[in-house]
């Protein structure tokens, strides 16, 4: 359930943080005219290191790998035009960003990989208990008899027990993924 609970996670925060970045660039970017837009964009930025963080340290509870510590920088001391032109020429921020917005394609594949390997096998495995209930098919086969849906009961905890194994092989690699994010952001 950890694991699963870590895909699901996973393509939440993938999706908020593509979300959260692209409007937040581009509301930063079309107001950039006004006094408003520059330290918009000065924040948007600078809420790379917290995400970065918040990305290790979920990767580490759910998954146990270790990954290195991520220190971001000390804040800017000057006025606010010039922390505005150090966070935006920060080449950290960038490219933190963009291994944030990328987490989304990683996060549609934890979303399918957890319904596939985790919800789908829960439901067969439930079938004997949803057959009283009308209009149950498996592959265009109804199942309305109790042998029926016994089987379809047997190939949900194989099911189970393959996805089972599956699923922390996915949760292994998107863990190094975080570690490869954090890597290539101090890099």
């Amino acid at each position: 359930m950890q694991n699963m609970a870590f895909l699901l996670l996973t393509f939440t925060t993938g999706l908020f943080y593509f979300c959260f970045y692209l409007v937040s660039l581009m509301l930063g970017v079309s107001l950039s005219f006004t006094v408003i837009g520059i330290p918009l964009l000065t924040y948007v930025m600078r809420s790379t290191q917290t995400f970065v963080r918040y990305e290790r340290i979920q990767t580490k509870i759910y998954t146990d790998i270790s990954i290195e510590a991520y220190e971001g920088k000390q804040p800017i001391e000057g006025s606010l035009w010039m922390q505005a032109k150090e966070e935006l020429l920060d080449p950290r921020n960038w490219r933190a960003i963009l291994w944030l917005m990328q987490k989304l394609i990683v996060g549609l594949v934890c979303l399918i990989c957890a319904v596939i390997l985790y919800i789908v096998p829960i439901t067969l495995i439930l079938t004997p208990f949803l057959m009283p209930f009308e209009g149950i098919y498996f592959m265009n086969m109804p199942i309305d008899t109790l042998p029926k849906s016994l089987l379809i009961m047997v190939v949900g905890i194989i099911l189970a027990i393959f996805g089972s194994w599956l699923g922390n092989r996915i949760v292994r690699m998107i863990g190094n993924y975080t570690r490869l994010m954090i890597k290539a952001i101090k890099g």
